[in-house]
This record gives structure tokens, sequence and C-alpha cells, in this order.
């Protein structure tokens, strides 16, 4: 079949600036132009050509980063071409201006995020969107109850892929082992046991309360660090007032605290090679954040906070540990110096964690699946 990926209208693909959609998409795609004719379609960005083909992958780029202009640039792409199925990611407000567009083609929705809510989309857009698309693909279990508990009759479209990871890259061997003693002398963290975080500075985050727990936890081990890998948007490296509130904290506190600022994306996975566990402090309902994959692929215990669908990826006491009170660093910090105290637990909580990956959270996977929603 002829098939459209269509990508969001914020970050290119390939995912030359980060993005966790970029990522996904990237990530499977080569494998699905095995078994159909793919084009992606995206936004511009001044270090990709506006169209290109790679290996079997057709690429082709519109002006956008605000929805109406992306939106324009979709439909007149779509206006004289053809394709069997097209595949939305994340913008259910797309649905009805490409069914004008392709009145012909079969859609499918893929939901990263909770984008169904009155805020975000009319009554109208919504019963429209769950009218046209064959299925909506969400990326966790709370996504798709998110949509039913608006729009029950939703309900039969609905089916759960989980995200995949690529293993290769984050394996842990010789090369990975150099990376991290490398960062782990560039920064001072010899012989620290060092608390990771990966993501955007941005409130709902939780990075200041992750850098606050962190005088709770140097009470039972003084030679714990912390590593902060971001900025406060994908390849934006601007001090917003939570950046520079943030490394107020950091500045202060009782153990080193390291603050990458952004990280190019084909280098993030260099420091999942550097941490010793892995912490996600969400204070919102996060649909499913990826860095827990990629964190469990990197042999990292995780430690995460009961909000959205982060508990989905959660097996308690086997590949990390679960923070029912996230607002409250105090707490965080009692579940981080629970699993620094213990090696043993934390070496047994990462390989148990790889094991999953390899198991249920592959890119292989994931390709199956969508392949199946494609039939």
């Amino acid at each position: 079949m002829k098939i459209l990926m269509i990508c969001t209208e914020k970050l290119p693909v390939p995912p030359v600036r980060g993005g966790a959609i970029q990522t996904y998409i990237a990530g499977i795609a080569p494998e699905l132009a095995k078994h159909h004719d793919i084009t992606i379609l995206g936004i511009t960005d001044p270090s990709l050509p506006d169209s290109e083909r790679v290996d079997l992958i057709q690429f082709e780029r519109v002006p956008g980063r605000l929805f109406d202009i992306y939106a324009e640039h979709v439909v007149r792409f779509l206006q004289d071409k053809s394709f069997d199925l097209i595949h939305i990611f994340n913008r259910p407000r797309l649905v009805g201006p490409v069914r004008q567009a392709a009145p012909n083609s079969r859609l499918v929705l893929s939901m990263h995020n909770d984008m169904f809510t009155r805020e975000k989309l009319t009554e109208e857009e919504a019963e429209t969107t769950i009218q046209e698309v064959e299925r909506i693909v969400t990326v966790s279990n709370y996504v798709g109850r998110k949509i039913a508990s608006l729009y029950p009759s939703v309900e039969p479209k609905l089916r759960t892929i989980y995200s995949g990871v690529d293993l290769n890259r984050y394996a842990v061997n010789s090369q990975s082992r150099t990376i991290r003693e490398q960062l782990r002398a560039q920064h001072g963290l010899e012989g620290k046991k060092v608390v990771l975080f990966v993501g955007r500075l941005s409130p709902k985050k939780g990075a200041d309360i992750l850098v606050r727990s962190m005088q709770y936890v140097a009470q039972r081990h003084p030679d714990a660090a912390l590593v902060i890998v971001g900025g406060k948007w994908f390849s934006d490296d601007s001090i917003s007032d939570y950046v520079a509130y943030v490394r107020a904290l950091a500045s202060r506190s009782k153990v080193p605290v390291i603050t990458t600022g952004y990280v190019p994306a084909d280098q993030i996975h260099h420091w999942f090679f550097a941490g010793d566990l892995f912490v996600c402090p969400s204070q919102w309902e996060e649909p499913l954040a990826r860095v827990h994959y990629e964190a469990m692929a990197a042999n990292l215990p995780i430690i995460t906070t009961a909000r959205g669908g982060n508990p989905e990826v959660l097996r308690s006491d086997q590949n990390g540990l679960l923070v029912e009170r996230p607002e409250d660093p105090e707490l965080l910090g009692a579940q981080i110096s629970k699993l620094l105290a213990d090696n043993s637990m934390m070496r047994s909580m990462g390989q148990f964690g790889r094991g999953m990956v390899e198991t249920h959270y592959g890119f292989e996977r994931v390709i199956r699946e969508i392949l199946e929603v494609w039939q």
C-alpha cells in the first residue's frame, strides 16, 4: 500500500532536534518501508531538505510550527496525491481537513498525549475524528481510558501499542562502558552514585522536586550525585524562569548536581550509560514517558511516579519503585535512598528491566503491531 505518515508541527523527522514522536516514527519507519510504500510528512528544518528519499522512505517537509499553518500546508500537499492509508500522529484536529483532502484514504490516528480534552478539541471535532478513523492507537492504556471517558463510542476503535526503543543503541558493552567512564571523569563523578533525570525542564516534569529530594538522600548517601539532562525545550537552551530556579536549587544542593542543558538527540543515550539510577519525577498525568524504555534498555533501575501511564511499565520491586505522592521531595528521597543502599537490588532491577524491553518494548514489536493495524 501507499502510506502517508503525518508527524506533528513541533519538530522534524528524523529527530535531529529530539522529540518522542519523532524518535518513534524514525525507529519504526525503515522496517515498515520494507512492507509498504512509505512517505513521511513533517515540518521543514534548516538542516534538512524539503524533499528527499532516504533508503526506501520518501520524506516531504512543509512549513509549520503553528498548527493552523501546518494544517493548511498538509491539505495543500494532499491535493494532487493519492494514498491508500494515512496515519496521523497526535493531531486529531488534522483528521477533518485530511479527510476532506483525501476522501478515499483509510485513516488511522496515533495518540501520544491526551488531546481529546474539551480545551484542545471541540465535541464536534472529536466526534468527527472518531467517525472518520478506522483505529486510534494509544501509547498507554491511560490515554485510551481518558478518551473513552469523554467519548464512550470510541472504545471499539482503541488499541494500545506501547512505544519501543532501539535495543542496540542502549546495550551495555565495552563501548558503552568507555563512554560511561569518560563522562563521569569529565564531570567529576568518579566513585559517585549517580541519579539521572532526562527530560525537558518544565514544572510538570518535576526536576525541582528531584533536586530538593537530594537533601534527604545526602543524609544517607553523601557520595550521591544528580545529573539533570535537558533544557527548556528540544534544541532550545535558553534560560527560562523555571530553568533558572532549578539551577539555583542545584547550586545549593548538599550533593553535586550537574545540569547539562540541551543535549543533541544523538548523544542523550550516553548519559544513560553514565547513570546508576533513573528517576522520572513527573508531576502531571504523563501519557507514558519514553525515557522509561530508554533507561530500562540501558540496564538502569527506575523510580517513577503514580501519574498517568507511567506505572504501566513498572513492575514494583522488580524493575524499580513507584512514588505515590511525587510532589513530596522527602518521600521521593526515601525511595532513592532505598535503592542506592542496595547495589545488588539495583543490579537485579536493571537486569530485569533490560529483559522487559528485550521481550516487550523493542521496535520490532511496535512494527509488528502497527502492520496489524494497517492490514
